[in-house]
């Protein structure tokens, strides 16, 4: 299949600036610990994390078929101790790590290096069940759950999930042959979504083939989205770009996107469910926007 070759009717966003921030990268270890290696690397996080671990070390390993969605978990349960002193970061080495859906922390990064490539199960038992958005009434799939995306957090103070350009593959094409053709009890996984949470950053990274939309902040406030490449076929089903939905402070800036739906859509809700929710999407600022697409480039609605 073509995927991202066909400008006339992809969407494309790219937005260039710059939010740099030196932070000191993790390189070796395989304790949480103050005293480690480290060399300088620079990217754009909202603060220096004092503790680190990498995913190798709680038996994750990225040959591109072991399933490591336990290793996550455990790895991010064990770094969120230490929230209270001075965060944690989680680094991703070169490889390929296949998992399912897991919970971010909080005063947390997760870092995928250049060569690091985390691919998203196509086992839909590796994606809980969730409640539908309160601002949804609903799946927008099918009535009922949804699968949780895989990366997801909520409640969360002081979240970045960035690299070096590393990709998060999520492997979409079983969930559109499985939603073309009706077979889904539930709506799809998206690739990344935080929900009631302040302080966000996604950045850094390539995104490609999520089973439904990319990046969705929800009910969050102080959101940055940025230096992201976003990549699917012109003609998946729902897999827009970056929708921030029903948020506070909002910023996309430095993104290449192509999908075959929305760029950027803005959105609060959906519906008379999100009119009966009322919360809706305020101080939403794109930059440097270049777009290719197939239905909008930017919109801004309640669906």
């Amino acid at each position: 299949m073509e995927l991202w070759t066909s400008a006339r009717r992809s969407k494309v966003i790219d937005v260039r600036g710059v939010l740099g921030v030196l932070v000191l990268f993790y390189t070796i270890g395989v304790e949480s610990r103050k005293s480690v290696k480290w060399d300088y690397f620079e990217y754009g996080a909202s603060s220096c994390r004092a503790h680190s671990a990498s995913v190798s070390d709680f038996g994750g390993v990225g040959d591109g078929t072991t399933v490591n969605t336990k290793a996550f978990q455990a790895a991010i349960d064990h770094l969120s101790q230490f929230s209270s002193e001075g965060g944690s970061l989680l680094y991703v080495p070169p490889g390929r790590w296949l998992t399912g859906s897991f919970n971010l922390t909080s005063y947390f990064t997760l870092y995928l290096d250049k060569d690091a490539v985390l691919l998203g199960s196509e086992n839909e038992s590796e994606y809980p069940l969730i409640e539908p958005l309160p601002s949804y009434g609903r799946g927008r799939d099918a009535d009922g759950a949804r699968y949780s995306s895989l990366i997801f957090g909520k409640n969360l103070t002081d979240v970045v999930i960035t690299g070096a350009n590393g990709t998060i593959d999520g492997q979409g094409e079983l969930w559109w042959t499985k939603f073309r053709a009706g077979k889904l009890d539930y709506t799809r996984p998206y690739l990344i979504e935080i929900m009631f949470s302040t302080d966000v950053q996604i950045s850094n990274l390539t995104l490609i083939n999520s089973p439904s939309w990319n990046v969705h902040p929800v009910y969050c406030s102080n959101v940055v989205v940025q230096d992201l490449t976003i990549l699917a076929p012109v003609k998946s089903p729902n897999t827009d770009g970056i929708n921030p939905d029903s948020c506070t402070n909002t910023r996309i800036q430095d993104c290449y996107i192509v999908s075959g739906d929305d760029c950027v859509a803005v959105k609060s809700g959906w519906d008379e469910y999100g009119i009966s929710f009322g919360n809706a999407h305020e101080a939403a600022c794109d930059q440097k926007a270049d777009m290719h697409f197939t239905h909008q480039c930017s919109d801004c609605t309640g669906e």
